[in-house]
């Protein structure tokens, strides 16, 4: 009987086949991926580089597991296993909260000098004003902790965890309107279409767990409807990265995942033959063309069957002691409100989720400030310490980076009209304030300073590609060499302009 030989045949069927090789099993399965010419010739060198790298390793390297290269990290030794982003959409102004600037309440309704601004282009909403009058925070702060951390008045909970935060100052940004910096935050880069950080942390890092996503997103409900930041499915997008590893956004009312329910009449167990049988047709499909995509489809199909069972226990809040409803307040028992998201951040924590991001929404202060960043930093303060103090009472704050922070500054002229108890605040990229916790951060660091008018940074700049960069080595992740090919270039996070790690925030 004549043997089967494979397509990919050097011999076009009539010699030995490759899977004929002494070479991992896990190798022979990457090359019947490449079956389709299309896949050959964007990654048949790589199959190359693997086999010499499993002789070079006496066949005990990561494939012989089955393993993506996109997996094999981290490239050093961790600090933090998972990341919870809290991002404040639309701005945070860093006068009222992590920027204490006492001296401007001597300049109450003083023009802004010229030389402070520099020139600076303003946005169309200012740019028409007769003058820039400085508008001082009407707000307390005092000194927290044995850090000493200068808190917002605005923030009396997150002041008591305030030892556990490294406060950055002195971020910048590239982009002076909300949606480009909105996308440069969460993508680095102000162009759709680019893999979100926790897409990229997926692809780097891959699952904790079998039967939920990797990268999850929750949106808030809205403490307030002025000047709300759209946010869309972009933000985070796997991009060109394979979807699997584009963020699942859960939601607030019905399925907490759209479909996730099966259709009246439909039983769990046909549900299950449906699947198998959907899976054998990707196989034959796989067997035929050899696109790795196949494969991804198929393993969302089953990542999908077993969330309709983990999501409803991960959303059943039922068990939580009175306790926990005590630390985050009354609104963690609505869905969809931040309170209730960072309790889920904590419970996805706890099951092996390795990046959450919470969107909050309505920091766009441009007018009434003062009475708008109440209702704002009421909304998130206490569910935000309650986030820190849970984690960290079960353990896991150690191994979990919390971010918080937005996409830009605020000016310290108002816009508009200005008052002794009422101004607002135009947007600022120069500078801005944002802090970060648990994971590996040197707790109760301050990092970076600005000038008088927290207009300029004069001490530690720091771009957010070297936040980005510094979050992903929290994370075990070296941000020049996490890359993906893709039109001629190796994509990074961190783009191709300088990024630099900040080691002066890393315990």
């Amino acid at each position: 009987m004549k043997p089967f030989l494979h397509p990919c045949s050097d011999l076009s069927g009539e010699g030995p086949s490759v899977l004929d090789l002494p070479i991992p099993v896990a190798l022979k399965q990457r090359w019947l991926e490449l079956a389709s010419r299309r896949q050959f010739l964007g990654q048949s060198g790589k199959v190359l580089g693997w086999a010499g790298l499993a002789k070079l390793m006496s066949g005990q390297s990561a494939l012989a597991s089955g393993g993506d290269p996109a997996v094999l990290l981290p490239h050093f030794a961790p600090k933090a296993k998972r990341a919870i982003y809290l991002f404040m959409a639309g701005a945070p102004s860093q006068f009222e909260t992590w920027d204490y600037k006492p001296e401007l309440a001597k300049r109450f309704d003083q023009d802004l000098p010229e030389s402070v601004r520099g020139g600076q282009v303003l946005t169309g909403m200012t740019a028409s004003q007769s003058r820039f009058p400085i508008a001082p925070s009407i707000f307390n702060f005092q000194q927290h902790g044995k850090a000493g951390h200068w808190v917002s008045e605005l923030f009396p909970n997150i002041a008591k965890i305030s030892d556990e935060l490294a406060v950055m100052r002195s971020l910048h940004t590239d982009a002076i309107n909300h949606e480009p910096a909105i996308l440069l935050m969460n993508s680095g880069n102000m162009v759709p279409g680019k893999a979100s950080i926790g897409s990229w942390i997926s692809y780097g890092l891959g699952s904790m767990n079998e039967d939920l996503p990797t990268f999850v997103v929750l949106t808030s409900k809205l403490p307030l409807f002025v000047n709300i930041q759209a946010l869309s499915s972009r933000l985070w997008s796997s991009g060109y990265l394979s979807p699997e590893h584009a963020g699942v956004a859960l939601r607030s009312g019905g399925d907490p995942v759209i479909h996730l329910s099966n259709p009246k009449g439909v039983s769990r167990e046909l549900r299950r033959a449906m699947i198998d049988g959907v899976n054998d047709l990707n196989r034959q499909l796989h067997d035929r063309i050899g696109d790795p995509e196949t494969n991804v489809r198929i393993s969302q199909y089953e990542m999908a069957f077993r969330m309709q069972a983990s999501v409803p226990e991960l959303t059943d809040l039922s068990g939580e002691p009175e306790s926990i409803w005590e630390m985050y307040g009354p609104k963690a028992k609505e869905p969809g409100t931040y309170a209730y998201n960072c309790l889920m951040a904590r419970r996805m924590a706890e099951r092996g989720v390795r990046f959450t991001q919470i969107f909050h929404r309505g920091w766009d202060t441009h007018g009434d400030l003062p009475n708008r960043m109440k209702i704002l930093c009421e909304d998130v303060d206490r569910p935000t310490a309650a986030l820190i103090a849970d984690l960290k009472q079960r353990g896991l704050l150690d191994d979990t980076l919390v971010i918080w922070g937005g996409e830009f500054g605020r000016t310290v002229y108002s816009q508009g009209g200005l008052s002794k108890e009422n101004y607002g605040r135009d947007h600022h990229p120069r500078c801005f304030s944002m802090w970060m916790a648990g994971g590996g951060v040197k707790a109760g660091a301050v990092y970076g300073e600005t000038d008088d008018f927290s207009y300029n940074i004069v001490k530690d700049p720091m771009h957010i590609r070297d936040l980005n960069a510094t979050i992903l080595s929290l994370l075990g992740v070296d941000h020049e060499k996490l890359t993906y090919k893709f039109q001629g270039l190796d994509q990074r996070l961190t783009g191709v302009e300088p990024a630099k790690v900040i080691k002066e925030l890393i315990g």
